[in-house]
């Protein structure tokens, strides 16, 4: 299988992904991505702004209507969720063969 050149994600954008399987604004994609990190990442507004602006123009993620007209709510998309579903196949390929080598390393 060709790999897509957007792979693998970086950390964050992994999480603001993930984060917008449910609609989210701004302030909510934060709270999300700390939470689902438990903590380990912590964003800054304008790196979150910065690439909801670039998954914007990749169509991994769009706006969505909104009852509140301050706040811009996004989610992912189809596109954005095979993205997703992709780099976490590569991810649990690398935790699989990298058990593997600790095993045989264990069992030498």
């Amino acid at each position: 299988m060709k790999r897509d050149k957007q792979i693998p994600l970086t950390e964050t954008v992994y999480y603001i992904l993930l984060s917008l399987m449910e609609p989210a604004h701004g302030y909510l994609i934060l709270q999300k991505i700390e939470e689902l990190s438990d903590g380990q990442v912590r964003m800054a507004a304008g790196t979150l702004y910065g690439a909801i602006e670039n998954l914007l123009k990749l169509k991994f993620i769009q706006p969505v209507e909104s009852g509140d007209s301050r706040r811009k709510v996004y989610q992912i998309t189809d596109m954005g969720k095979d993205i997703l579903r992709l780099d976490a196949e590569r991810m649990k390929h690398m935790i699989r063969i990298t058990d593997d080598a600790f095993k045989n390393e264990r069992g030498s």
